[in-house]
Parts: structure tokens; sequence; C-alpha cells
């Protein structure tokens, strides 16, 4: 099924913008942490911006599908304090404390 052509042409910083609406029409919204709502939008963006853009043959890379309930596993905080680790708990807004698996080195400033 194709998708059919918007009247104005939301980019990523319109929606962005337009997360306040959101957040008003839906208060459950108001739970989630901002910056975490844009990356969400960002992902988006990347999967669309993949879609649309050709390779070499002139072909496209593959549509973006829908994910499920469960397929978006992670989320992105990009302005985070440097004490929020705590032994195997990371302190994150909105969320609180939950269970830290650590499979690499963290940056120094990010230790407990």
């Amino acid at each position: 099924m194709p998708i059919p052509q918007l009247r104005d042409h939301p980019d990523y910083y319109s929606q962005k913008k337009d997360l306040l609406n959101t957040k008003n029409k839906f208060p459950e919204y108001k739970l989630i942490h901002s910056q975490v709502l844009q990356d969400c939008i960002k992902q988006v963006k990347f999967a669309f911006d993949r879609w649309l853009k050709t390779d070499k043959k002139g072909t496209r890379l593959g549509k973006p599908r829908f994910k499920g309930i469960g397929r978006y596993r992670s989320f992105t905080y990009p302005q985070i304090k440097q004490n929020c680790i705590e032994g195997n708990k990371i302190n994150l807004p909105k969320i609180g404390n939950i269970k830290l698996i650590k499979h690499r080195p963290l940056p120094d400033g990010f230790h407990s």
C-alpha cells in the first residue's frame, strides 16, 4: 500500500516541536522523558531516510516495517548526570533505579 501524500511535509524539527501538543493530547506521554521521545522521532527519520535513499543501481534499500510492542528494546538519554550509576543500578530521569548490565567499560566519571 503506498504512503499517501501529506499536505505539509513534517520534518524532524517540526515533529520535535509538536511533541508539546502530543503530550497535551495524550497525558501518559508526559511520563516519558522528552529526550527519549525525540530519539524515537530520530529513529523513524533514519528509517525513512534509508528507505528513500537509493543504491548505485537506483533501487531502494527496503521500506521501514512496523515494529511490535516488544521490538524497540532500547532508548537514549543524550544528557545524563555523571553520577547516575551506583553498582549495578542506573538512575534514569522519570524512571528511577533500574538494573544495569555493563557490556563494556564506561567512560571516566560514570563509575560509582
